[in-house]
């Protein structure tokens, strides 16, 4: 199996995109053959569409994103709109089909953790029976230490190991934003707490992904960068959509 790095956030509009998309360019351009999907959108394809352009059309839209709903809804809400019933099966299944292509695979979610996706499922049970490991998108802003703790204790619940918490600086940071970061890394002692400098008003641009490659440099490099990665299977008698069990892997790999 790929390397499969899950990028989740505290809330919709928690800077998911901007940390996949990013990860996405900087693992391509060092060499790796990364690929990345955003399995569900409601509403637009925007971030879908963004992934694309930084893995350069290797997949299309819809391999990206397999399930699209017209609503901006919680995933589950739309897809019942359109009368549609999506299972965990599926999305692994398609999940699946792309690592098979790549060295690394980022997994863009869908709204906050506990946002329900399909029939029965959210963020959680998907994780839960991927071996990967998971990056929590926040807005360093006041109320963030409380929403990213949640998230990621939630995540050691059930069993990831390598948990990172991405603090976006915001336009105009108020007072508790000097003192997120140190905070949720007392909280957190197990969980690599990195800040992401603010990056403009068009940062979940492809134009603001160019333009911000030398700023994100050293902050992709503290999650991505790493010669020897081991990834724990949380459920081991997990199956995916074909029915086969997802193995554990191992790489040695220098991205520098």
């Amino acid at each position: 199996m790929a390397r499969i790095i899950f990028v989740t956030g505290v809330d919709t509009g928690a800077g998911k995109t901007i940390i996949a998309a990013h990860s996405l360019d900087w693992l391509r351009r060092s060499g790796c053959n990364a690929l990345g999907m955003k399995p569900f959108c409601t509403g637009g394809r925007g971030d879908a569409r963004l992934l694309r352009q930084a893995q350069q059309s290797a997949l299309t839209l819809d391999e990206i994103n397999p399930f699209h709903f017209p609503d901006p809804l919680a995933p589950l809400v739309a897809a019942r709109a359109v009368g549609r019933r999506v299972e965990l099966g599926d999305v692994l299944e398609r999940i699946e089909q792309v690592a098979k292509r790549c060295e690394t695979l980022i997994i863009e979610g869908a709204g906050g953790l506990m946002s329900p996706l399909g029939e029965g499922f959210d963020h959680r049970d998907l994780i839960a029976r991927l071996p990967c490991e998971v990056v929590v998108a926040a807005r360093n802003r006041l109320g963030v230490i409380n929403h990213a703790s949640l998230t990621a204790l939630a995540m050691q619940a059930i069993g990831v190991k390598r948990i990172t918490v991405a603090l976006l600086d915001v336009a105009r940071p108020g007072l508790a934003a000097r003192t997120n970061a140190a905070t949720l890394r007392e909280i957190l002692q197990s969980a690599r707490v990195v800040t992401v400098n603010y990056l403009g008003e068009r940062a979940s641009s492809w134009a603001g992904i160019k333009n911000n490659r030398k700023k994100m440099k050293k902050t992709l490099a503290q999650f991505l960068d790493h010669d020897n990665f081991t990834f724990v299977l949380p459920k081991p008698e997990g199956k995916t959509g074909s029915g086969k069990p997802l193995k554990v892997g191992e790489r040695n790999r220098s991205l520098r």
